[in-house]
């Protein structure tokens, strides 16, 4: 396994790390841009007031748009789904679909980072852009993966340090709740999967991303500098992972944050 190299610097804060038919796409939340890197350049698609804000796509390659503050996700840049019914109040954050066209998208409930700590939700949004609650009691709901066979959800709870996983119906209701992986003493940020079937997960106060199997099996480790905040498998074999110097105060002034490339060799 190479060393990480630094594609691209100056960001302000990486989020949402996307790897979409050969192309890797990621989130500013500080600089409010929906980033594509196009031969190894930065290319604004989009732009977002306040943050968070994810990406995913529709079966059909539409581009979905979770504005976390506005509880609505938008469709090639036009409002699909209101949020705003389901919780209206706190911000929306990470969002993952399946093939069937079911959006799965999360809400830590609660105002980060200075309000009363509650547990978050998962929301699921049709094919007709209607969301409905499907999963609650979630300590700082995060990042978020579907399995290929569109069996299972995969998120990341923040502030419990485990991988949680849930069997997902066909009209994207959620049951049978069970801990995938216990990763105690870690904070569990995006997340993306492996081919193998493990997660790989970043964890920003460790500064790392970790692949765990089903059941805690850490496999590899590849640490940073700065915290991870959110990493992609890219089908080159090369995990991209975007971190920041989350402890400085003047991170957004400062633009402290990288967008990584690991070469992984075989398990």
């Amino acid at each position: 396994m190479g060393e990480p190299v630094v594609l691209l610097d100056g960001i302000v804060m990486g989020e949402s790390v996307r790897w979409r038919d050969g192309v890797l796409w990621f989130s500013d939340w500080g600089a409010g841009e929906v980033v594509r890197v196009v031969g190894g350049k930065a290319e604004v698609v989009g732009r977002v007031e306040g943050l968070p804000f994810c990406l995913e796509w529709t079966p059909a390659g539409d581009l979905l748009v979770v504005e976390g503050r506005q509880a609505v996700i938008t469709r090639n840049g036009e409002p699909w789904a209101d949020l705003s019914g389901v919780d209206g109040v706190h911000p929306w954050n990470d969002v993952a679909g399946d093939s069937r066209g079911n959006v799965f998208v999360n809400n830590i409930g609660y105002d980060f980072p200075g309000g009363e700590e509650q547990t978050g939700i998962i929301a699921v949004v049709g094919a007709d852009g209607v969301a409905r609650p499907v999963a609650d009691g979630l300590e700082f709901p995060n990042g978020m993966a579907v399995t290929p066979d569109d069996s299972t959800l995969i998120v990341a709870e923040s502030h419990a340090g485990r991988l949680t996983a849930y069997e997902i119906g066909s009209d994207g209701s959620l049951s049978r709740r069970r801990v995938w992986a216990a990763v105690e003493g870690s904070a569990p940020d995006g997340i993306c999967l492996d081919p193998s079937g493990a997660v790989w997960y970043a964890d920003v106060p460790n500064r790392q991303c970790v692949l765990v199997r089903e059941g805690g099996e850490v496999l590899r480790r590849v640490g940073f500098a700065d915290g991870a905040f959110d990493c992609a498998l890219g089908d080159d074999g090369t995990l991209y992972t975007v971190t920041a110097d989350y402890t400085d105060r003047q991170m957004f002034a400062k633009r402290t944050g990288r967008l990584h490339a690991t070469a992984l060799s075989p398990a």
